[in-house]
Protein backbone atom coordinates (compact mmCIF):
# COMPACT_ATOMS: atom_id res chain seq x y z
CA UNK A 1 0.00 0.00 0.00
CA UNK A 2 2.77 2.42 0.59
CA UNK A 3 4.27 2.07 -2.72
CA UNK A 4 1.25 2.44 -4.01
CA UNK A 5 0.72 5.89 -2.06
CA UNK A 6 4.30 7.21 -3.33
CA UNK A 7 3.75 6.24 -6.63
CA UNK A 8 0.86 8.15 -7.27
CA UNK A 9 2.35 10.74 -5.11
CA UNK A 10 4.99 11.23 -7.75
CA UNK A 11 3.02 10.85 -10.36
CA UNK A 12 1.32 14.09 -9.16
CA UNK A 13 4.15 16.25 -8.62
CA UNK A 14 5.07 16.34 -11.65
CA UNK A 15 1.70 17.76 -12.87
CA UNK A 16 0.98 21.45 -12.35
CA UNK A 17 -1.69 23.37 -10.33
CA UNK A 18 -3.46 26.26 -11.27
CA UNK A 19 -5.11 28.32 -8.42
CA UNK A 20 -6.57 31.31 -8.35
CA UNK A 21 -4.73 34.12 -6.05
CA UNK A 22 -6.21 37.29 -3.89
CA UNK A 23 -3.21 39.56 -3.88
CA UNK A 24 -5.03 42.43 -1.57
CA UNK A 25 -7.68 44.79 -1.24
CA UNK A 26 -9.18 44.38 -5.57
CA UNK A 27 -12.09 44.56 -7.40
CA UNK A 28 -12.89 41.11 -9.18
CA UNK A 29 -10.62 42.10 -12.20
CA UNK A 30 -7.62 42.19 -9.82
CA UNK A 31 -7.61 38.67 -8.74
CA UNK A 32 -4.57 36.67 -9.92
CA UNK A 33 -4.32 33.44 -12.12
CA UNK A 34 -0.83 31.50 -11.02
CA UNK A 35 0.58 28.12 -11.75
CA UNK A 36 2.66 26.07 -9.23
CA UNK A 37 3.70 22.11 -8.86
CA UNK A 38 0.95 20.20 -7.75
CA UNK A 39 2.61 19.00 -3.96
CA UNK A 40 2.52 15.60 -2.37
CA UNK A 41 0.13 14.77 0.48
CA UNK A 42 1.76 14.17 3.92
CA UNK A 43 1.00 11.93 6.58
CA UNK A 44 -2.90 12.20 7.26
CA UNK A 45 -3.32 14.41 3.81
CA UNK A 46 -4.87 13.77 0.25
CA UNK A 47 -4.51 15.37 -2.81
CA UNK A 48 -8.16 16.08 -4.39
CA UNK A 49 -7.88 16.55 -8.02
CA UNK A 50 -10.58 19.70 -7.72
CA UNK A 51 -13.96 19.15 -9.98
CA UNK A 52 -16.23 22.21 -8.25
CA UNK A 53 -15.57 25.16 -6.27
CA UNK A 54 -18.15 28.20 -5.81
CA UNK A 55 -18.25 31.39 -5.13
CA UNK A 56 -20.13 32.47 -1.78
CA UNK A 57 -20.82 35.64 0.69
CA UNK A 58 -17.53 34.53 1.80
CA UNK A 59 -15.21 35.42 -0.60
CA UNK A 60 -16.81 38.65 -1.26
CA UNK A 61 -16.21 39.77 2.20
CA UNK A 62 -12.80 38.68 2.39
CA UNK A 63 -12.00 40.45 -1.43
CA UNK A 64 -13.17 43.52 0.28
CA UNK A 65 -10.83 42.77 3.28
CA UNK A 66 -14.11 42.37 5.42
CA UNK A 67 -14.64 38.98 6.54
CA UNK A 68 -13.85 37.61 10.05
CA UNK A 69 -11.26 35.67 10.43
CA UNK A 70 -9.56 35.95 7.07
CA UNK A 71 -6.09 35.34 6.26
CA UNK A 72 -3.84 37.80 5.40
CA UNK A 73 -3.28 38.70 1.64
CA UNK A 74 -2.24 37.20 -0.65
CA UNK A 75 -4.29 34.00 -0.30
CA UNK A 76 -6.14 31.56 -2.77
CA UNK A 77 -9.90 31.91 -1.85
CA UNK A 78 -12.51 29.05 -2.00
CA UNK A 79 -14.27 28.24 0.95
CA UNK A 80 -15.19 24.83 -0.18
CA UNK A 81 -15.07 21.25 -2.88
CA UNK A 82 -15.60 18.70 -4.66
CA UNK A 83 -13.25 16.75 -6.25
CA UNK A 84 -11.37 13.38 -6.72
CA UNK A 85 -8.56 11.54 -4.33
CA UNK A 86 -5.54 11.71 -6.78
CA UNK A 87 -3.34 10.63 -3.85
CA UNK A 88 -2.92 9.47 -0.90
CA UNK A 89 -0.28 10.15 2.12
CA UNK A 90 1.42 7.87 4.95
CA UNK A 91 -1.47 6.51 7.10
CA UNK A 92 -4.29 7.22 5.07
CA UNK A 93 -6.48 4.47 3.43
CA UNK A 94 -5.77 3.78 -0.08
CA UNK A 95 -9.28 2.72 -0.79
CA UNK A 96 -10.00 6.88 -0.90
CA UNK A 97 -8.25 6.47 -4.45
CA UNK A 98 -10.70 7.73 -6.82
CA UNK A 99 -13.11 8.94 -5.09
CA UNK A 100 -15.52 11.73 -5.27
CA UNK A 101 -15.69 13.58 -2.06
CA UNK A 102 -16.61 16.67 -0.64
CA UNK A 103 -15.00 19.27 1.78
CA UNK A 104 -15.29 22.81 3.78
CA UNK A 105 -11.78 24.51 3.48
CA UNK A 106 -12.84 28.20 4.16
CA UNK A 107 -9.72 29.18 1.81
CA UNK A 108 -7.96 27.42 -1.03
CA UNK A 109 -10.81 26.15 -3.01
CA UNK A 110 -10.01 27.67 -5.74
CA UNK A 111 -7.43 25.58 -7.57
CA UNK A 112 -7.62 22.40 -9.76
CA UNK A 113 -5.43 20.76 -6.70
CA UNK A 114 -5.98 20.84 -3.26
CA UNK A 115 -4.02 18.67 -0.39
CA UNK A 116 -6.07 18.43 2.45
CA UNK A 117 -6.78 16.50 5.62
CA UNK A 118 -8.69 13.38 5.24
CA UNK A 119 -10.22 13.31 8.10
CA UNK A 120 -12.38 16.67 6.79
CA UNK A 121 -13.17 14.47 3.77
CA UNK A 122 -17.29 13.78 3.03
CA UNK A 123 -18.27 11.13 0.39
CA UNK A 124 -20.34 12.19 -2.49
CA UNK A 125 -23.09 9.88 -4.14
CA UNK A 126 -21.75 8.20 -6.62
CA UNK A 127 -25.26 9.76 -8.28
CA UNK A 128 -24.43 13.37 -7.55
CA UNK A 129 -22.38 14.98 -9.85
CA UNK A 130 -19.54 17.63 -8.60
CA UNK A 131 -21.32 20.51 -9.97
CA UNK A 132 -25.17 19.79 -8.14
CA UNK A 133 -23.18 18.85 -5.01
CA UNK A 134 -21.15 21.92 -4.71
CA UNK A 135 -24.23 23.48 -4.14
CA UNK A 136 -25.27 21.88 -0.86
CA UNK A 137 -21.75 22.25 0.73
CA UNK A 138 -21.05 25.28 2.47
CA UNK A 139 -24.56 25.86 1.83
CA UNK A 140 -26.49 22.95 2.89
CA UNK A 141 -23.80 22.29 5.56
CA UNK A 142 -24.98 25.69 6.69
CA UNK A 143 -28.74 25.38 5.86
CA UNK A 144 -29.32 21.97 8.10
CA UNK A 145 -27.38 23.59 11.24
CA UNK A 146 -29.44 26.25 11.38
CA UNK A 147 -32.64 24.66 10.91
CA UNK A 148 -32.47 21.86 12.67
CA UNK A 149 -29.63 22.05 15.31
CA UNK A 150 -30.13 25.82 15.94
CA UNK A 151 -33.68 26.80 15.55
CA UNK A 152 -34.66 23.33 15.99
CA UNK A 153 -37.75 23.53 13.92
CA UNK A 154 -41.36 21.20 14.03
CA UNK A 155 -43.18 20.18 11.70
CA UNK A 156 -46.37 22.78 10.97
CA UNK A 157 -44.60 26.02 12.05
CA UNK A 158 -43.95 29.05 9.83
CA UNK A 159 -40.03 30.44 9.25
CA UNK A 160 -39.06 33.64 7.45
CA UNK A 161 -35.82 33.42 5.37
CA UNK A 162 -34.25 36.32 4.31
CA UNK A 163 -32.37 36.23 0.64
CA UNK A 164 -34.22 33.18 0.03
CA UNK A 165 -32.91 33.38 -3.32
CA UNK A 166 -29.11 33.10 -2.27
CA UNK A 167 -27.39 29.77 -2.50
CA UNK A 168 -28.39 28.80 1.61
CA UNK A 169 -31.32 30.53 1.08
CA UNK A 170 -32.79 28.31 -1.77
CA UNK A 171 -31.26 25.20 0.43
CA UNK A 172 -33.05 25.97 3.30
CA UNK A 173 -36.24 26.66 1.77
CA UNK A 174 -36.11 23.32 0.54
CA UNK A 175 -35.08 21.83 4.11
CA UNK A 176 -37.46 23.31 5.19
CA UNK A 177 -40.33 22.30 2.88
CA UNK A 178 -39.71 18.55 3.27
CA UNK A 179 -39.47 19.07 7.10
CA UNK A 180 -43.22 20.04 7.03
CA UNK A 181 -42.43 23.75 7.95
CA UNK A 182 -43.81 26.95 5.78
CA UNK A 183 -41.57 28.64 4.14
CA UNK A 184 -41.92 32.94 3.59
CA UNK A 185 -39.36 33.92 1.39
CA UNK A 186 -38.02 37.30 1.20
CA UNK A 187 -36.49 38.57 -1.83
CA UNK A 188 -36.38 40.45 -5.06
CA UNK A 189 -39.66 40.09 -6.95
CA UNK A 190 -37.91 38.21 -10.45
CA UNK A 191 -37.23 35.56 -7.90
CA UNK A 192 -40.55 35.35 -6.78
CA UNK A 193 -42.02 32.62 -9.44
CA UNK A 194 -39.16 30.10 -9.26
CA UNK A 195 -39.53 30.21 -4.89
CA UNK A 196 -43.06 29.60 -5.28
CA UNK A 197 -41.98 26.49 -7.24
CA UNK A 198 -39.87 25.20 -3.85
CA UNK A 199 -43.28 26.01 -2.21
CA UNK A 200 -42.35 29.11 -0.42
CA UNK A 201 -44.56 32.00 -0.25
CA UNK A 202 -42.32 35.39 -1.33
CA UNK A 203 -42.40 38.76 -0.31
CA UNK A 204 -40.29 42.03 -1.62
CA UNK A 205 -37.28 42.79 0.41
CA UNK A 206 -36.86 46.22 -1.30
CA UNK A 207 -39.31 48.12 0.96
CA UNK A 208 -38.70 46.93 4.32
CA UNK A 209 -42.21 49.07 6.20
CA UNK A 210 -44.04 46.40 3.19
CA UNK A 211 -42.38 43.75 3.96
CA UNK A 212 -42.82 43.28 7.46
CA UNK A 213 -46.33 44.32 7.21
CA UNK A 214 -47.19 41.25 4.47
CA UNK A 215 -45.19 39.48 6.80
CA UNK A 216 -47.44 39.89 9.41
CA UNK A 217 -50.77 39.53 7.36
CA UNK A 218 -49.14 36.18 6.60
CA UNK A 219 -48.33 35.06 9.79
CA UNK A 220 -50.65 37.36 11.58
CA UNK A 221 -49.16 35.71 15.47
CA UNK A 222 -45.35 35.85 14.63
CA UNK A 223 -43.00 33.36 12.81
CA UNK A 224 -41.40 30.84 14.56
CA UNK A 225 -37.52 31.31 13.10
CA UNK A 226 -36.41 33.94 11.42
CA UNK A 227 -33.12 33.20 9.00
CA UNK A 228 -31.37 36.47 8.80
CA UNK A 229 -27.93 37.16 6.78
CA UNK A 230 -28.03 41.23 6.85
CA UNK A 231 -28.09 42.51 10.07
CA UNK A 232 -28.13 45.98 10.88
CA UNK A 233 -32.07 47.29 10.67
CA UNK A 234 -33.43 44.20 9.44
CA UNK A 235 -32.29 42.05 12.23
CA UNK A 236 -34.43 44.51 14.58
CA UNK A 237 -37.35 43.56 12.37
CA UNK A 238 -36.36 40.41 11.77
CA UNK A 239 -36.50 39.85 15.81
CA UNK A 240 -39.99 42.15 16.17
CA UNK A 241 -41.66 39.65 13.97
CA UNK A 242 -41.10 36.64 16.16
CA UNK A 243 -43.22 34.89 17.51
CA UNK A 244 -43.79 33.85 21.12
CA UNK A 245 -41.01 30.96 21.63
CA UNK A 246 -39.56 31.48 18.06
CA UNK A 247 -35.78 31.96 17.62
CA UNK A 248 -33.65 34.43 15.62
CA UNK A 249 -30.66 32.75 13.70
CA UNK A 250 -28.11 35.08 12.47
CA UNK A 251 -25.27 33.87 10.33
CA UNK A 252 -23.81 36.60 8.23
CA UNK A 253 -23.78 40.29 8.59
CA UNK A 254 -23.84 41.75 5.16
CA UNK A 255 -25.15 45.16 5.39
CA UNK A 256 -21.85 45.80 7.50
CA UNK A 257 -19.37 43.58 5.06
CA UNK A 258 -20.62 45.51 2.42
CA UNK A 259 -20.04 49.04 4.57
CA UNK A 260 -17.27 50.96 5.79
CA UNK A 261 -15.75 51.57 8.98
CA UNK A 262 -14.11 48.82 11.38
CA UNK A 263 -15.50 45.58 11.01
CA UNK A 264 -14.69 43.91 14.32
CA UNK A 265 -16.08 46.51 16.71
CA UNK A 266 -19.29 46.16 14.48
CA UNK A 267 -19.57 42.11 14.79
CA UNK A 268 -18.81 42.45 18.50
CA UNK A 269 -21.74 44.62 18.36
CA UNK A 270 -23.95 42.54 16.42
CA UNK A 271 -23.06 39.42 18.85
CA UNK A 272 -23.96 41.69 21.95
CA UNK A 273 -27.32 42.44 20.95
CA UNK A 274 -28.14 39.33 19.81
CA UNK A 275 -27.25 38.29 23.58
CA UNK A 276 -28.89 41.50 24.97
CA UNK A 277 -32.03 40.17 23.55
CA UNK A 278 -32.34 36.52 24.64
CA UNK A 279 -31.36 37.63 28.51
CA UNK A 280 -33.83 40.71 28.19
CA UNK A 281 -37.74 39.91 28.86
CA UNK A 282 -39.03 38.56 25.50
CA UNK A 283 -41.97 36.01 25.50
CA UNK A 284 -39.46 33.14 25.40
CA UNK A 285 -37.73 34.12 22.67
CA UNK A 286 -34.29 33.55 21.69
CA UNK A 287 -31.91 34.39 19.49
CA UNK A 288 -28.23 32.38 17.98
CA UNK A 289 -25.35 33.12 15.88
CA UNK A 290 -24.84 30.18 12.96
CA UNK A 291 -21.01 29.66 12.34
CA UNK A 292 -20.35 26.65 10.33
CA UNK A 293 -16.92 26.17 12.13
CA UNK A 294 -18.27 26.89 15.48
CA UNK A 295 -16.63 24.11 18.07
CA UNK A 296 -13.80 23.43 15.58
CA UNK A 297 -10.86 24.58 18.11
CA UNK A 298 -12.30 23.29 21.29
CA UNK A 299 -14.24 19.87 20.30
CA UNK A 300 -12.70 18.76 17.07
CA UNK A 301 -13.52 15.39 17.62
CA UNK A 302 -17.20 16.82 17.63
CA UNK A 303 -16.79 19.08 15.25
CA UNK A 304 -15.79 16.76 12.89
CA UNK A 305 -18.39 14.38 13.39
CA UNK A 306 -21.64 17.04 13.03
CA UNK A 307 -19.76 18.06 9.91
CA UNK A 308 -19.56 14.34 8.41
CA UNK A 309 -23.81 13.60 9.90
CA UNK A 310 -24.86 16.87 8.67
CA UNK A 311 -23.12 17.09 5.03
CA UNK A 312 -23.43 13.19 4.49
CA UNK A 313 -27.88 13.97 4.99
CA UNK A 314 -27.66 16.35 3.01
CA UNK A 315 -25.92 15.21 0.28
CA UNK A 316 -28.26 12.16 0.82
CA UNK A 317 -31.01 13.98 0.75
CA UNK A 318 -29.78 15.76 -3.05
CA UNK A 319 -29.35 12.35 -4.47
CA UNK A 320 -32.66 10.89 -3.43
CA UNK A 321 -34.08 14.08 -5.16
CA UNK A 322 -35.42 15.72 -1.88
CA UNK A 323 -33.23 18.81 -3.18
CA UNK A 324 -32.94 20.37 -6.40
CA UNK A 325 -29.64 21.44 -7.01
CA UNK A 326 -29.92 25.51 -7.51
CA UNK A 327 -26.90 26.58 -10.02
CA UNK A 328 -26.95 29.70 -10.86
CA UNK A 329 -23.92 29.91 -13.34
CA UNK A 330 -20.99 27.99 -14.35
CA UNK A 331 -17.86 29.51 -14.94
CA UNK A 332 -14.14 28.23 -15.78
CA UNK A 333 -11.99 28.83 -13.00
CA UNK A 334 -9.96 30.98 -15.16
CA UNK A 335 -13.23 33.50 -15.26
CA UNK A 336 -14.01 34.10 -11.69
CA UNK A 337 -13.31 37.34 -12.11
CA UNK A 338 -16.69 37.27 -14.39
CA UNK A 339 -18.28 34.73 -11.70
CA UNK A 340 -17.82 37.05 -9.19
CA UNK A 341 -19.15 40.01 -11.01
CA UNK A 342 -21.93 37.66 -11.00
CA UNK A 343 -22.25 36.94 -7.01
CA UNK A 344 -22.12 40.52 -6.27
CA UNK A 345 -24.84 41.07 -8.41
CA UNK A 346 -27.38 39.80 -6.49
CA UNK A 347 -29.60 39.23 -9.53
CA UNK A 348 -28.45 35.25 -9.39
CA UNK A 349 -31.09 31.96 -8.19
CA UNK A 350 -28.32 29.55 -6.22
CA UNK A 351 -24.94 28.88 -6.41
CA UNK A 352 -22.04 30.57 -9.08
CA UNK A 353 -20.03 27.24 -9.57
CA UNK A 354 -16.31 27.59 -11.07
CA UNK A 355 -15.22 24.17 -12.56
CA UNK A 356 -11.55 23.93 -12.62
Amino acid sequence: MNSQMQSRSETASTETATEIVLPGLVEPDGLITRRRPVPNPTAGQVLVRVEASGVSFAEQGMRRGRYPGQPKFPFVPGYDLVGTVAAVGPGVDAALLGKRVAALTKTGGWTTHAVLSADMLVPVPAGVGPAEAETVVVNGLTAWGMLHRKAQVRRGQTVLVHGANGGVGTVLAQLARHAGVRVIGAASPRHHEALRALGVEPVDYADPDALTARVRELAPGGVDAVFDNIGGATLRRSWQLLAPGGTLVSYAISAAAQGTGALVPQFLSHLARLTLWTVLPNKGRRTAFYDVWGGKRLRPARFRARLHQDMSTVLGLLDDGVLTAEIGARFPLTEVSEAMKLAESRTVRGKVVLIP
